[in-house]
């Protein structure tokens, strides 16, 4: 009976523990961040992605600094911990990220070695609008400028576009001039190309340079 009670005692104590006192306490996610060779700086997820947003919580951050001329700089809201320039180096910062974005660069190419996360409510931007597309075509007698729909374009509002155009002929081209933009093919040669250009507000006009008769223009308008 004494050896019934005492087993069952010891069974509610060890339910009662709490995770941390039974050695079962859930591990922190590990991520991985490493600078160097060469101007290279990156934070992964265990699956090998880009970190780009996280829950709130705890984290261990393992570092790599493969590079004596540049470190590891991450900082945000109640974080910041960096490796040390000029020496090459392995850390691992167990660090709590709460609501906000945070970044790591390297502290001497802030410039172009860097980048950022957001945790919590704030969320990641989101992705940039992909460029429009125009379709340009010239030959001996036509020129003509459409929409993806195949309408001839008139007007767009301001932003970037892929303009496709095929110029099939050995005696015209296509020119395409306007606010920042000065784009041909050549006169005496088949060619088709693509321009990925930023179109602003005003006036554009295409044409061969050629033929007075060839020839057409659009608006860009604010958007």
């Amino acid at each position: 009976m004494y050896r019934t009670l005492l087993a069952l005692t010891l069974s509610i104590a060890a339910i009662s523990l709490p995770a941390s006192a039974t050695g079962t306490s859930k591990a922190n996610v590990t991520l991985t961040g490493v600078v160097g060779p060469g101007f290279n700086i990156s934070l992964k997820n265990a699956d090998g992605s880009s970190v780009s947003h996280l829950d709130p919580g705890t984290y261990d951050v393992a570092v790599t600094d493969n590079a004596i001329e540049h470190n590891f700089h991450l900082s945000g809201p109640g974080v910041d911990e960096a490796t040390v320039l000029e020496t090459t180096d392995q850390k691992t910062w167990t660090v709590t990220f709460v609501d906000g974005t945070y970044a790591y660069v390297c502290d001497a190419h802030r410039a172009t070695m860097k980048g950022s996360f957001t945790v919590g409510t704030v969320q990641p931007p989101p992705p940039p609008t992909p460029p429009g597309k125009l379709s340009g075509k010239v030959t001996t007698n036509a020129i003509s400028l459409k929409k993806s729909s195949g309408a001839r374009l008139k007007s767009v509002p301001q932003g970037t576009f892929k303009v496709t155009v095929s110029d099939s002929s050995k005696t015209q081209n296509f020119h395409l001039r306007g606010p920042g933009v000065n784009k041909m093919t050549g006169v005496k040669a088949r060619s088709k190309v693509t321009w990925t250009l930023r179109l602003k507000q005003g006036k554009y006009t295409y044409r061969s340079d050629r033929s007075r008769k060839l020839r057409g223009s659009f608006s860009v308008t604010a958007g």
